[in-house]
């Protein structure tokens, strides 16, 4: 079996879905890898890696692509990139299909098999695949470091010969994989951190990094997997009231709520901004898919009132090498559901396999995206 590992062409993106090391142990399973040169260049991984790996290297995505069986990559192809793969050919990458429908129909018309890492079921055994946690993690990691880089005070306290320095005070709004990351990495820091989320069960896992949990007069949200549920504008609306007077009173608000092939719920509007004092940062992990504050641009820093609201874009790419490192593992250890004996033989009787499909031998699995090509196009996102 070939598989190809192309340079990721989105701007911005620094990441490549197969790390030298993770190649190599697929070479020695009998799988040819073959690597377009520079793909892993931007992550700190030089074309010599991969080589001394056992990987072969080609100049060009057409050639690198030429006659493999299989495609890993951490963006989902363009319709154009597509167009470079042969027929009956199976993709394995962050597809998000309901934002990629013009790729998904290219997908079909080439007859190809697709599986998306953002739709790996939520359950123990594949929890080694589930490349959005380990994406995650970097970002709230990247949160806490972007927050304490933008704000105009220490986050720890300092007890100096001039006076004491009170400690930061943050405040992470979700603490899901995202949100505990930036818990803890902001505790590391010495800020004096609070969190809310809407799952009544992530008080202990917030209480355990040392932070307080934030608890406000509103039903738990927990959904399936002990992932919270989808919540309606009612429940938004007497959130933002409640959490109001949190937001005013800290010096760094992180959030995290974002929700994969959804808009992000507004957690921050313009008129908590304004309540907050002068210096204070806001730094929004959902900012790509519209935003948890309503101020929120992507990739770029705004400042209201003083206040300064970070939209970060793509944060995972920012720390490529680790974020590539952790994405190759989960792409390895998904290859191992499909991959036998060097052989590409997907079991579709598996739950994990069938859950993470959209796109099979050119027919549209996954029911939510076939419903979105169905409708007519001013209904699609």
């Amino acid at each position: 079996m070939k598989l190809a590992v192309p340079t990721e062409t989105r701007t911005g993106e620094h990441r490549v879905a197969m790390i030298p090391d993770v190649a190599g142990r697929l070479v020695g399973t009998g799988v040819e890898v073959i690597v377009q040169e520079g793909a892993g260049v931007s992550a700190h991984f030089p074309d010599s890696a991969y080589a001394d790996k056992g990987a072969t290297l080609r100049p060009g995505a057409g050639e690198a692509v030429a006659g493999a069986d299989l495609v890993a990559k951490v963006q989902a192809p363009t319709p154009e990139e597509v167009g470079l793969l042969g027929e009956g050919i199976t993709v394995v990458s962050f597809f998000q299909p309901a934002s990629q429908l013009d790729t998904v129909r290219a997908l079909v018309a080439r007859k190809a098999t697709a599986f998306s890492l953002d739709l790996v079921p939520r359950i123990s055994r594949a929890q080694s695949m589930d490349a959005l946690s380990s994406q995650a993690t970097v970002s709230g990691y990247l949160s806490a470091l972007a927050a304490a880089e933008r704000l105009p005070k220490f986050f720890p306290m300092f007890m100096t010969a001039a006076g004491t320095i009170p400690p930061a005070k943050v405040l992470v709004l979700g603490a899901g994989v995202a949100g505990l990351q930036a818990i803890a990495t902001a505790r590391r820091l010495g800020a004096q951190v609070r969190a809310y989320d809407v799952r009544a069960a992530a008080k202990e896992e917030v209480q355990s990094l040392g932070a307080n949990f934030v608890e406000l007069e509103l039903e738990s949200q927990e959904g399936a997997g002990g992932y919270a549920r989808v919540q309606s504008e009612e429940f938004l609306a007497r959130q933002r009231e409640l959490i109001s007077n949190e937001v005013a009173a800290a010096d760094v608000v992180i959030t995290t709520a974002a929700v994969p092939g959804r808009q992000a719920p507004v957690l921050v509007t313009t008129a908590m901004v304004e309540r907050m004092v002068e210096g204070s940062v806001i730094v929004d992990m959902a900012a790509d898919s519209g935003g948890n504050c309503e101020l929120s641009e992507p990739g770029q820093d705004i400042v209201h009132h003083g206040v300064v609201v970070s939209g970060l874009s793509n944060p995972p790419s920012a720390m490529p090498t680790h974020a590539s490192f952790l994405y190759s593992r989960n792409v390895a250890n998904f290859l191992a559901l499909i991959v036998v004996d060097g052989t590409l033989r997907p079991d579709f009787d598996d739950e994990i396999v069938v859950g993470s499909c959209v796109v099979r031998a050119g027919e549209v699995v996954h029911a939510p995206t076939a419903e979105l090509l169905a409708a007519p196009k001013e209904e699609a996102p």
